[in-house]
């Protein structure tokens, strides 16, 4: 078990890429905190993985609420002393081209994609410095590395985890904190659910693949990542897209 005993928190650990990494982390030998911001979510995916003998916890918490997330972080580490994993997966989209997008659209994904992302960062820095060992885990796209048609605001965000994760690299390598990016392709997930199928058939047809990815290939990087067999990988941006991008 790579993940043996390591405190993780997974945000939008409830559902798609955030839910299967949960599972992994669990089925990896982590403590794992799930938080997500529905209520009912949430204690499924506990309730699930604590049936399969994990050792789970769930956090209502919406990351664009400071409060919320370091009261989340205050009970584990009183709980368990301390906080290993930051996996920031909580994102949402509202696309829209540049010309039709509103203040509204592009405010709610910065605040949840982007400053969600540095409000949880930020909230359990202090506590890795101190045990001078941690992993933080940036949830991009390949929309942050290349941009996409009507999503200004998304791959805004996208792009600015990726700053993040080279920035905290930098800044937290020397203290023993690893920080990276992930960045998965065209993952079926309830996130795409909003695409007509003509679009999605067309997407997929991109990818030399022929298919979409599962999230639980994207929760085995992340796992990967989090674990020490990547004790030297630090400010790296990894594409799990299926070869979109070649």
């Amino acid at each position: 078990m790579r993940l043996r005993g390591k405190v993780s928190i997974i945000t939008g650990g409830a559902q798609g890429i955030g839910l299967a990494t949960a599972r992994k982390f669990a089925a990896e030998g982590a403590i794992v905190a799930i938080a997500d911001v529905k209520p009912g979510p949430v204690e499924a995916a506990v309730q699930g993985m604590r049936r399969a003998s994990a050792t789970a916890e769930g956090f209502v918490v919406d990351v664009t609420r400071r409060d919320q997330v370091d009261a989340m972080v205050e009970q584990l580490k009183s709980r368990f002393g301390r906080i290993d994993v930051l996996v920031n997966n909580a994102g949402i989209t509202l696309d829209a081209r540049l010309q039709k997008m509103t203040d509204a659209q592009f405010d709610a994904v910065i605040a949840v994609n982007l400053k969600g992302t540095y409000n949880c960062a930020q909230a359990v820095v202090d506590t890795m410095v101190e045990q001078g060992e941690g992993v933080i885990l940036n949830a991009s796209s390949v929309v942050g590395i290349y941009g996409n048609y009507g999503q200004s605001n998304y791959a805004a965000g996208k792009f600015g985890v990726i700053g993040f994760a080279k920035t905290w690299a930098r800044e937290l390598g020397p203290k023993g904190i690893r920080c990276n990016a992930v960045c998965p392709g065209f993952i079926a997930t309830p996130i795409l659910k909003t695409i007509p199928d003509k679009v999605m058939a067309q997407m997929t047809e991109r990818v030399p693949m022929k298919r979409r990815g599962r999230p639980e290939e994207v929760a085995d990087v992340y796992a990967y990542l989090a674990s020490d067999e990547a004790s030297y990988i630090n400010g790296a941006v990894i594409e799990v897209a299926g070869g979109l991008t070649v």
